[in-house]
């Protein structure tokens, strides 16, 4: 921090100890199957102006996730994070009422301009791509008026730390998914060489393809590799670490991923959450209710690319894996013997039928395509430890790896009701004056109570009567409730037929499940101060600035010169089209940090017939991938 920082630090003590697990939904049914595993909030994509363009939603349906949200008290938060042009403006306004007449809880936003609109009383959050890295940038957002920040998934825990110390937003950190090798909104790779901007929901992932490395003078160090493709983002061992950092909110990344992944990896870290909850009694979830799962989680068993805590606990090896961008899965296995449809294997897994292999050929380094390297084949029938399949394929080799990307029982219990989500309730049952009345609380204080007038004739087997009435009043298996103390202090029990209580039950549910929507409350938005000044006087075509409105923004708030964004294809000559904290250098043990003598001199990229340049700002520990904007004309160029 500087000597002349603004800033009155607090101690992180001020800090709520309410912890949100927050799952991707890419439809309504996907967010309120996160919610059932147990999410405490969603994030979800509108009919426009997401970052995953393929992920659009209706409001008619986000209503709906949000109504079944609310029964738990668990949020729903609309993506609005693209840049808008001038003439998307007034359709993002009228989308945002919408929303939030919806029953939105907040909007995730990248551009300024929204600040500028006519917005309804929605808590904002600031998007990832607001590149959310220091402490300075997060006491500006808070002061402009958002409540929850996303932090750069490239942070590390005393990083955090100090966002936290200077803000009371809540912090939002990613600790599952697929990891963006750049800095999330420092990327323009793709509209470069596509026009699809990242920045606008279609990003191409050039940084997925295989590649070549060379040195400025030519030296090929790796071929037909996945340089910039990174392993994803697993922080499990690392969730109380960010805890005490000052982290609250967990976020999962995956509005394009199945419905299975979207199960499993919430109940995992929903279970993985509550461990560190029932050791500290001064943490608790921010949303009502407990889940129980039909099935034990595994991340590995789901889709990604291998795993990697990033630079949480600093820079080290392991963050990429060159090989493959696909899900290579669990290693299961090395072949043993090989037959014309049959593999028979060393390994001490269980295998089903239908469950999908995959190995890599010897010759997978050299394969001319990225799909020639991982090599996939799928169980018709398993015998033990002897696969039978369909052929087994010629440069499958006795002694190689096998992987397993698809657990078919795994799958198949994940595929049927696979989780309940429940609030505990207390049940009495009193006197009236001309009947009873039947009381239901649930265990965070909401009530529900409806009487009944009947004419109170003692039952005849008084004990017998208490049983059968005790019993009754607990079946609410159909229900989001479960019975934990039910008390009945009428003067006697009173004689009733079932199908009575039965119906007063329902009532008491009905009245419950009222009362805890009619008092949910939504989060309040934030005050904007005018005169906050952004942390810096210039901004390049980095800061994604693609409208007028959010011009204004910046220049109200002390900034003087301000670019145009890349996607307006305003820039002739070569520059950073992406700054990653991802190094090559330090991938082949050539960082001028850790060997004596290694100067950090640019290299080159090769993907396809595109080249690009490396550049390495070693000071900061970034790389830049420079290149030109070919959707410039040629004769434009400089």
């Amino acid at each position: 921090m500087s000597k002349t920082s603004i800033f009155t630090p607090d101690a992180i003590s001020h800090i709520p100890n309410r912890l949100e697990l927050l799952a991707p939904a890419k439809n309504a049914e996907f967010g309120m199957e996160a919610i059932l595993h147990g999410a405490d909030a969603v994030y979800i994509g509108g009919p426009e102006f997401g970052a995953r363009l393929t992920a659009g939603n209706s409001v008619e349906d986000i209503a709906r996730l949000c109504h079944f949200a609310h029964k738990y008290h668990a949020q729903v938060f609309v993506a609005l994070n693209t840049i808008l042009m001038d003439d998307e403006l007034a359709g993002a306004q009228k989308l945002i009422w919408k929303l939030y007449e919806a029953g939105a809880d907040a909007l995730i936003v990248q551009d300024m301009g929204v600040l500028q609109l006519d917005l309804p009383p929605i808590a904002l959050h600031a998007s990832t791509q607001m590149d959310n890295r220091t402490a300075e940038k997060a006491v500006f957002l808070e002061q402009v008026g958002f409540s929850q920040v996303v932090l750069a998934r490239e942070l590390g825990l005393s990083q955090i730390r100090e966002v936290a110390t200077h803000t009371k937003m809540q912090l939002e950190f990613f600790v599952h998914g697929a990891l963006c090798v750049a800095y999330s909104g420092l990327c323009n790779l793709s509209h470069a060489f596509s026009n699809r901007s990242a920045n606008r929901g279609e990003c191409s992932q050039m940084c997925r393809l295989p590649g070549e490395l060379k040195t400025r003078q030519g030296e090929v160090l790796a071929q037909n590799e996945h340089l910039l493709s990174l392993k994803d983002n697993n922080q499990t061992d690392n969730l109380e670490a960010l805890i005490d950092a000052g982290v609250r909110s967990f976020k999962i990344e995956g509005r394009l991923k199945d419905i299975n992944y979207v199960k499993n990896i919430t109940a995992h870290y929903r279970q993985e959450l509550d461990k560190i909850i029932a050791r500290r009694p001064e943490l608790k979830a921010s949303s009502h209710g407990r889940s129980v799962h039909c099935f034990t989680p595994n991340p590995e068993k789901t889709f990604n690319r291998g795993r990697t805590d990033y630079f949480v606990n600093d820079r080290s090896q392991g963050v990429s894996d060159f090989r493959s961008p696909k899900y290579i899965g669990e290693e299961v296995a090395t072949v043993k013997r090989l037959g014309k449809n049959f593999i028979e294997v060393s390994s001490t897994n269980t295998f089903n039928n239908g469950d999908g292999l995959c190995y890599f050929p010897e010759n997978y380094a050299t394969a001319k395509q990225s799909d020639d390297k991982l090599q996939g084949l799928r169980v018709n029938r398993a015998e033990g430890l002897i696969l039978h399949v369909l052929m087994v394929p010629g440069d499958l080799k006795v002694g190689m790896t096998i992987y397993r990307n698809r657990d078919q029982a795994f799958e198949v219990v994940l595929a049927k009701e696979s989780s309940k989500r429940s609030i505990d309730v207390d049940i009495a049952v009193t006197d009236t004056y001309d009947g009873i009345k039947m009381i239901m609380t649930d265990v965070y204080g909401h009530q529900g109570e409806v009487s009944l007038a009947m004419e109170k004739l003692p039952a005849n087997d008084q004990e017998a009567a208490r049983g059968k009435l005790r019993k009754q009043l607990a079946k609410l298996g159909s229900t989001d409730f479960v019975a934990r103390e039910i008390s009945i202090s009428t003067a006697q029990v009173w004689f009733a037929p079932a199908s009575v209580i039965n119906g007063l039950r329902r009532d008491v549910v009905a009245a419950l499940e009222k009362a805890r929507i009619d008092e949910y409350q939504r989060p309040k938005p934030w005050k904007h101060n005018q005169d906050a000044m952004y942390p810096s006087k210039h901004l390049s075509y980095l800061a994604n600035v693609a409208n007028q409105k959010s011009k204004d923004f910046y220049q109200q708030h002390g900034v003087i010169e301000i670019e145009d964004t890349y996607e307006k294809n305003g820039i002739t000559e070569e520059v950073p089209l992406m700054v990653t904290k991802h190094c090559l250098r330090f991938n082949f043990n050539l960082c001028p940090k850790e060997v004596p003598g290694i100067k950090a001199e640019p290299m080159i990229l090769e993907i396809g017939k595109d080249v690009l340049k490396l550049v390495f700002d070693c000071p900061k520990c970034e790389m830049l991938v420079v290149g030109a904007n070919r959707q410039v004309p040629n004769e434009g160029r400089g």
